[in-house]
Parts: C-alpha cells; sequence; structure tokens
C-alpha cells in the first residue's frame, strides 16, 4: 500500500537504498546513516516521496513529481527501489502501477524517468510495462568504484 514516506521511515530506506543490488543505481554513493539525514530529508520535504508497505515493513519506495506550467501533463518517477529481499515477489508491479493509476486518475497523460543503460533487470521491467527510451544522455552517470561513465536512457510512458 502506497503512503507518503514519515521521518520514521529513515532507517529502512536508508538500508534499502545502501544495499549492493540497488545502490549502483541510485543517485548517490553508499554512506552512513548520519549522512544520509539530510538526503532524505529533501525527499519528506517534497511531500512526493512515497513509501510501498506491506505488512507494516517499507517493501520498496520512489518519488512522483508532477511537472508544472505547460507539463502539468507530465509525471515524473524516480528514486525507485525495491527490497532485494522481495524482488520476485510482485512488489515492484504493484507499487509502479498503483502510481501510474494514481497518476492517470488525476489527469497525467505522459510518465517518464530515468535509468541506467547497464540496469538490466530494471529496463527489463519498465519495457514490460510499456515504457519506451525516448533518449539517451550519454556519460551520464559516474560511480565512484569504476573507472567509466554509464549512459542514463530517458523512457517515457504515454496514457491514453
Amino acid at each position: 500500500m502506497r503512503r507518503l514516506a514519515t521521518p520514521q521511515d529513515i532507517e529502512a530506506v536508508h538500508a534499502i537504498y545502501s544495499h549492493e543490488q540497488v545502490l549502483p543505481f541510485l543517485t548517490y554513493e553508499r554512506m552512513p546513516l548520519e549522512d544520509f539525514r539530510p538526503i532524505y530529508q529533501q525527499l519528506l520535504d517534497s511531500r512526493c516521496f512515497y513509501i510501498w508497505d506491506a505488512a507494516g515493513e517499507v517493501a520498496g519506495f520512489y518519488k512522483c513529481t508532477r511537472l508544472p506550467g505547460r507539463v502539468s501533463h507530465v509525471g515524473q518517477l524516480g528514486t525507485l527501489a525495491v527490497d532485494p529481499r522481495r524482488h520476485g515477489q510482485g512488489v515492484a508491479q504493484a507499487m509502479i502501477g498503483d502510481a501510474i493509476e494514481r497518476l492517470r486518475a488525476e489527469g497525467i497523460r505522459r510518465v517518464e524517468l530515468y535509468a541506467e543503460a547497464d540496469n538490466e533487470r530494471g529496463l527489463r521491467f519498465y519495457r514490460k510495462l510499456g515504457f519506451v527510451e525516448e533518449g539517451r544522455l550519454r556519460d551520464f552517470y559516474k560511480r565512484a568504484d569504476q573507472q567509466h561513465y554509464v549512459d542514463e536512457l530517458v523512457m517515457g510512458l504515454l496514457l491514453r
């Protein structure tokens, strides 16, 4: 079930964010909880960072922003992750399916997200949902433990 994130969720979010299967595909390098606090506070302050709660536990999370002005029909998904212990259990499908249906109900016509070109599991999932690659940001992403840069894919889904 979707709900807004709360300050009490920080440890669970940090644990998922820092997990070796998740960390390569989110914005920041691994850091101690204390260093993560200001980042988490920014997510809370946005009022658009959601927790997917399963049986009282944080099973996943995502940020969903509606763009302003002439692009107010566009929703942007990001900071998206599922607890690796729950991979393969339908959490991502339920979480993002719910987000898309909510956006559709709010009049959103287009949903977009960015994904690293080497995130094969995520790309398969997004394509299964109907997202298509619309662009490529070359050498956009750099992980501290790698010498090379990674392209970022711009993906979009039109809601009819």
